[in-house]
């Protein structure tokens, strides 16, 4: 059974940092690209940041570069996502997906499992 259990979110004020960690079981963590996406209330889940699944490739959301990076630690069978300068428009559910393909992949629908996510809340 497949299992990826976000944690880390809280509740920071604005231009704070958090660190986000999914610990991934039950699949070969290594064979897996590693996503970050986010819903906020009332909007639909959004990309954030993926990791291909050597950790060689990144990519981010236009709205977190420079500001989020992401990292895996496959030994541990999880990834990471650290957030700098966070901004009240950052508040969501934070969620963290694993993509079979193995690449760098921005949409929802090519990811194969997803956490239950962790609530970031940041405020002015």
């Amino acid at each position: 059974q497949v299992q990826l259990v976000e944690s880390g979110g809280t509740s920071v004020q604005a231009g704070g940092s958090l660190e986000l960690s999914c610990a991934a079981s039950g699949l070969t963590f290594r064979d897996y690209a590693m996503g970050w996406f986010r819903q906020a209330p009332g909007k639909e889940r959004e990309f954030v940041a993926v990791i291909s699944r050597g950790g060689g490739a990144t990519s981010y959301a236009d709205s977190v570069k420079g500001r989020f990076a992401i990292s895996r630690d496959n030994a541990r069978n999880t990834a990471y996502l650290e957030m700098n300068n966070l901004k009240v428009e950052d508040t969501a559910i934070y969620y963290c997906a694993a993509n079979l393909r193995g690449s760098v992949n921005a949409l929802l629908e090519n990811y194969e499992y997803w956490g239950q996510g962790t609530q970031v809340t940041v405020s002015s």
